[in-house]
């Protein structure tokens, strides 16, 4: 399976674009909402904002997620090469912990208020479909990566797992964020095992109880155990609002009002107003 890791970034970006497209095409054909704005307003700065992490963090980082794993293999750095850890084992502990941290990171820049700062520019799209999944400003991304770094090789994660959670990841998020239809059947037996668009989608409700809601990406067990686990919106789903309460209007289509969101400090008295 190493020489997987030869390919691993004609991996990735395959599977992103093969998703992506696929998700692309799902919601023109079985949309699960009408879209209250034309893509043509909202797909360049989401589509241009991830252009800008992708920038950012190989500006910054000498080597990613991947890259740190093989540097912790190398140095027998971390949990799993100190316990001598089948490669199986390691896998499948590595796929459910990461997937906890980026829980529990959800969480924290949802009720850090600094953090929330940086992640408040992901729910002030004022539609949900798989480009919301795209929208995270850079600083966020930055400190994600330093926090996966860490636990990358705190772990002593392979190398494999790390690649094949990048993708899985990757794939789930565009998937939960797509404005795609499920039957109500399928959609029940699907959240049990993982986050399904409906799940995710009360978690962009303009409702601040269900925002902070549902913070899973991948693995939906986190919600139910954790107690953050909310069924359905209260609205609805065709009648529900998207976004926040505060920043509907150019500064959530424009990319550089996505940008500039984290120094404004929004007037809750007037939504359309805001100061440095």
């Amino acid at each position: 399976m190493t020489d997987l890791l030869h390919y691993e970034p004609i991996i990735r970006l395959s599977c992103f674009l093969g998703v992506l497209l696929a998700m692309m095409g799902w919601e023109w054909r079985w949309p699960r909402r009408t879209l209250s704005l034309p893509r043509a307003r909202r797909w360049p700065a989401n589509l241009g904002i991830i252009l800008i992490d992708s920038g950012v963090l190989r500006w910054l980082f000498p080597v990613l997620a991947v890259g740190m794993a093989e540097l912790a293999e190398s140095r027998n750095w971390g949990l799993f090469h100190g316990l001598n850890a089948p490669f199986w084992l390691a896998l499948v502990a590595t796929l459910l912990l990461l997937d906890l941290t980026i829980y529990a990171q959800h969480v924290a820049f949802h009720k850090i208020p600094l953090l929330w700062r940086l992640h408040r520019m992901h729910h002030t799209d004022l539609d949900f479909d798989v480009t919301t999944a795209l929208r995270f400003h850079p600083l966020e991304i930055v400190l994600s990566m330093l926090l996966k770094l860490a636990v990358v090789v705190l772990l002593g994660a392979s190398p494999v797992a790390v690649m094949l959670f990048e993708v899985i990841l990757n794939a789930t998020a565009l998937f939960n964020h797509g404005n795609v239809r499920l039957s109500r059947k399928l959609d029940r037996a699907l959240r049990w095992a993982l986050v399904t668009p409906d799940m995710h989608r009360v978690h962009h409700s303009i409702h601040r109880e269900e925002t902070d809601s549902n913070f899973g990406f991948n693995l939906p067990w986190w919600d139910r155990l954790f107690g953050t686990y909310r069924d359905q919106p209260r609205d609805g789903h065709v009648g529900m609002t998207i976004g926040l309460e505060y920043f509907r209007d150019w500064r959530a289509t424009r990319l550089d009002g996505l940008l500039l969101q984290p120094f404004l400090i929004p007037n809750r008295d007037d939504p359309e107003s805001s100061s440095l």
